[in-house]
């Protein structure tokens, strides 16, 4: 029988902020928070994580000194019940000391590479959750699989109805003026 490590042995409230702070560094790597529930994320592939790079290394070329750009660092998208999400690669103002846990208001733009594991996530839960908490812009990456090229389905938030409207389907090349001025070759680039 299989012995379930204390820190996943849950309350019936969840993992609240103090839990999961108090977490190993080595836990949170590999854990998302959905309503105080642990989510384990699978080990992303290395194809997978060279896209994340790639693409980060272009954003933060565009985006200008008033943004930084980082990949695989926790976002707290809600306190209570926690929701702490993993994003692929977050935009955020650069004046966020490096020690801030990052928060939507923070936020310009997350990206979410798609892959097997999270289609349900990075289509319908994400999206809404990062929304609803008023982060502007939301770039999903998905195909890649067989032939299917690579295409980048851009949101932008809809103040009114603190919902996404997609806002571009791009595969050849992506040309965006928001949330900063931004061409690439994404055949290249995601190939």
């Amino acid at each position: 029988m299989t012995v379930l490590p204390e820190w996943l042995q849950l309350s019936p409230e969840g993992i609240t902020v103090a839990d999961y702070e108090a977490l190993p560094e080595d836990v949170c790597r590999r854990v998302e928070i959905v309503d105080g529930a642990v989510v384990v994320l699978p080990a992303p592939t290395r194809s997978h994580q060279r896209l994340v790079r790639r693409l980060a290394d272009v954003l933060e070329a565009a985006c200008g000194p008033e943004l930084a750009v980082v990949t695989g660092a926790d976002l707290r998208v809600q306190e209570a019940p926690l929701v702490n999400r993993r994003p692929d690669i977050v935009v955020y103002d650069a004046q966020v000391p490096d020690e801030q846990v990052l928060r939507p208001a923070d936020c310009r733009l997350v990206v979410e590479i798609m892959s097997e594991g999270s289609v349900t996530a990075d289509r319908l839960s994400k999206p809404a959750e990062y929304a609803a908490a008023g982060i502007g812009h939301y770039w999903r990456v998905e195909g890649g699989e067989g032939s299917a090229p690579r295409r980048v389905i851009r949101h932008v938030l809809d103040p009114r109805t603190q919902s996404y409207m997609v806002d571009g389907a791009d595969e050849g090349a992506l040309r965006v003026t928001s949330p900063f001025a931004l061409t690439v070759d994404l055949r290249a680039l995601l190939g």
